[in-house]
């Protein structure tokens, strides 16, 4: 049997190890209860600025000549000059010479012609010298005779008659003769840059046969087509206004200036889109920049002009509102007035004000009047407004 000791020891242990952690326990300090704390989202902001605003129409469009003419042959005959100008790309002059059809032919038929024109003249001279002396003599038996009439056959007025018209059929003649000689000479109507030719030295003509192709330098066309809807930004459907082209020349990016001259009246029935054409003048006047034909060119048409206008990202517009930051760090939506989106972008000419901070970074669950948060910009660089011309 376990003795008295053996039983009492143990028990002892055990109350001083209870009591000591006891008293350790009743030492020991509560932790201190902290205030709840809220972290506000944080948002970025950018600031607006309302002002006057140029709206325009993109659009597109490949460089043509406004005045394109074919070069036919209206004598015949072998061709015996062509101009060195003559050539694909070649630059030429109004009444430049570009080629020469053998002349011979249509000079002997000048000469004839002229001969049979003087032979008419000298016929009809006479024929009205005797008419004249033939007057004369009626006039003398008149006087000195009884009251008649006289044959017109009497007077000569048959024979003059047939003079005065054999005299002008040869002037039609040596007209023809001369014109049939001057169509020898194939001539450049205006300045042109030659866009192709078909004919050699050598070459033999008839009438009809292609000489070649001529454009004319002094103005470029660019049709320019443009959805309907796009019509309600331009003033009077785009007539006289103002369009940019852009394109490249020699690897740099290059603007020309033209106007809007004329809307076609028809919409395309496959693109179903409005074209209106678009003038350059002189385009190939700059050796540095020459908007040459065929070129691809991007246009920008000058629009309505909007007094007071903002544009802002398409993706912060919700339901037509806008959040934005007031003053004290809440949020508020505003309502736009929009009257275009393009580009990403929305313009609306009411319901924004110069210095609204509108937020640009995402918020989960936004609502009118929760309070949000910014980062300290102190050191940091001012936000960038927005863009205030539409791109």
């Amino acid at each position: 049997m376990a003795s008295k000791k053996q039983i009492i020891l143990p028990i002892a242990v055990l109350i001083t190890g209870i009591g000591v952690a006891a008293a350790f326990s009743a030492m020991k300090q509560p932790p201190e209860e902290k205030a709840e704390k809220i972290i506000h989202p944080l948002v970025e902001i950018e600031s607006v600025s309302v002002a006057p605003m140029q709206l325009t129409v993109d659009s597109y469009g490949i460089v043509k000549p406004k005045y394109s003419t074919e070069l036919v042959a209206q004598v015949s005959g072998q061709i015996i000059q062509i101009s060195e100008k003559f050539v694909r790309g070649g630059f030429v002059k109004a009444g430049e010479v570009l080629a020469r059809i053998d002349p011979n032919d249509y000079e002997a038929a000048l000469i004839e012609a002229q001969a049979n024109l003087a032979q008419a003249h000298s016929a009809l001279e006479i024929e009205q010298a005797q008419a004249h002396v033939a007057k004369t003599e009626w006039q003398r038996i008149k006087n000195n005779a009884s009251e008649t009439i006289p044959s017109e056959l009497y007077l000569r007025k048959p024979q003059l008659a047939d003079k005065l018209a054999q005299y002008r059929a040869a002037q039609a003649s040596e007209k023809r003769a001369n014109r049939n000689l001057e169509r020898t000479y194939i001539k450049a109507p205006y300045d042109a840059i030659v866009d192709s030719r078909q004919i050699s030295l050598g070459s033999v003509v008839s009438p009809g046969n292609q000489f070649g192709v001529l454009n004319a330098t002094s103005v470029a066309e660019v049709r320019l087509p443009v959805a309907d809807k796009e019509l309600q930004y331009l003033v009077n459907n785009g007539l006289d206004s103002k369009v940019s082209l852009a394109a490249k020349f020699a690897g740099k990016d290059v603007i020309w200036k033209g106007r809007i001259v004329r809307n076609e009246g028809v919409i395309d029935e496959r693109s179903r889109m409005t074209y209106l054409v678009a003038q350059v003048d002189v385009p190939y006047s700059s050796g540095d920049k020459q908007l040459r034909f065929g070129t691809y060119i991007n246009a920008k048409i000058e629009g309505q002009l909007i007094q007071s206008a903002v544009s802002v990202p398409r993706h912060l517009v919700k339901n037509g509102q806008i959040a934005t930051l007031n003053d004290d760090l809440t949020l508020s939506f505003k309502s736009l007035q929009i009257i275009r989106e393009s580009n990403g972008m929305v313009i609306a000419n009411a319901g924004l004000s110069n210095g609204n901070k509108i937020i640009t970074s995402a918020l989960e669950y936004p609502a009118n009047g929760m309070q949000l948060r910014i980062e300290d910009t102190a050191n940091q660089a001012p936000t960038t407004q927005l863009a205030l011309k539409e791109e």
